[in-house]
């Protein structure tokens, strides 16, 4: 096998965020992919003391969702034995949690291709301990895909090691060179899919969750449908088409996904085009929703919250704002509207959940509903009931 530190290409490569466990109980997660499991490269997620948890987001959500990958087991010594589907959305899945490496290792009759770190801590770097376990998975000669922002393939250790064990690293966020970036060129005015936005209050809080699930939705019901990666989880889960946002210089963040939109349009010709939201447009941390509402300039926007987090992820004294406040500022930043607004559950009863979307609903004068512990069809009314004349035909497979 050949040695390839990649630059990951994220414009059309082929095939953020947490949320709360689901409140009711669905059928057992399966497959999407058209391509068969046999065919997809089988992969171990290390997601140590953070299953389930915010800095866990891209554990939960190859958990939930990957074409990319066929996930075999997912490592947390805190949740050992259990089953990750259970533990993530109380249904069961194929997907054990084990205790480490040799226990993952032991599940499989093969060793596992690949080791994917599973965690977005807020520094974006490897702990000690971490590095440990990664140069353990490339002793073992495990392939290695990171999100972080640093970049794994750039370390001498880790470069040596892989060199010595021919073994691929994959670094999700490594952009290519700033030569080959794009800059916005006004070419999305050509794309006539319709463009919805996810975006939410805070960072870590469901929007790709929520883009997924109604991406799949609308395929469902014949109105096809690309979803855009805008950050490492989407990206690793298999999105065809993406970019991650935060790993781009800002020069070239409207271009550059201005750019996968123009090709998704292109090569799929959708009737809509999803794209994920990243951070918050009020949160002072996070530029990257200002560069996905003046790069894909959506038609519309989809707001997710979750009521019940005082404070924003990481920053204990910075109180949350209101979806109301959050729907005003962006619809003033851009021209768009929002349609609804989607709900993370977490810490969340049943009742609060009811009584929470009844109580916003009738608030904002807007459509509110959880992507996970409600119908799906609640969410697929939102998009429906304010684009009445979108088609529909053939259902698709894929998202």
């Amino acid at each position: 096998m050949k040695t390839d530190f990649q630059t990951v290409d994220t414009v059309r490569r082929p095939s953020e965020a947490s949320q709360a466990p689901s409140m009711v109980s669905n059928t057992p997660t399966r497959p999407t992919s058209l391509t068969p499991i046999t065919a997809q490269p089988t992969a171990v997620v290390y997601c140590e003391g953070n299953f389930a948890k915010i800095d866990g987001k891209t554990a939960n959500g190859l958990v939930r969702h990957s074409e990319a990958y066929r996930i075999v087991s997912v490592i947390d010594s805190t949740h050992s034995g259990k089953n990750s589907g259970q533990v993530l959305d109380d249904v069961i899945n194929t997907i054990p949690i084990c205790k480490n490496l040799d226990a993952a290792i032991a599940t499989e009759a093969a060793m596992p291709d690949t080791f994917i770190y599973g965690m977005a801590p807020s520094t974006g770097r490897l702990s000690p301990a971490d590095r440990g376990v990664v140069l353990d998975a490339i002793a073992r000669g495990m392939n290695i895909v990171s999100g972080l922002h640093e970049y794994l393939s750039d370390d001498t250790e880790f470069a040596q090691a892989a060199l010595e064990r021919q073994i691929t690293i994959r670094d999700i966020r490594k952009p290519k060179p700033s030569k080959d970036m794009r800059l916005f060129d006004g070419s999305i005015a050509n794309v006539h899919a319709l463009r919805i936005a996810v975006l939410g209050t805070d960072c870590a809080i469901g929007k790709r969750t929520t883009a997924t699930v109604l991406a799949r939705a609308l395929n469902a019901k014949g109105i096809k449908t690309v979803l855009i990666g805008t950050g490492q989880t989407g990206l690793m889960q298999g999105a065809k088409h993406g970019v991650a946002m935060d790993a781009v210089p800002p020069q070239f963040c409207c271009g550059e996904l201005e750019g996968a939109i123009v090709a998704a349009s292109e090569a799929e010709q959708p009737d809509v085009i999803l794209i994920e939201g990243q951070g918050a447009l009020s949160h002072p941390a996070f530029c990257t929703s200002a560069f996905i509402l003046r790069g894909s300039q959506p038609d519309a926007v989809i707001l997710q919250h979750a009521p019940k987090r005082a404070h924003r992820c990481d920053f204990p004294n910075m109180p949350m704002p209101t979806p109301a406040s959050e729907i005003a500022l962006i619809e003033a930043f851009s021209d768009t509207k929002v349609i609804g607004v989607t709900l993370n559950h977490e810490g969340m009863s049943e009742a609060e959940i009811t009584s929470t979307i009844e109580a916003q609903s009738e608030k904002l004068g807007l459509p509110v509903t959880d992507a996970l512990s409600r119908p799906v069809a609640q969410l697929l009314a939102m998009v429906v009931a304010a684009y009445p004349g979108l088609q529909q035909g053939t259902p698709m497979a894929t998202i």
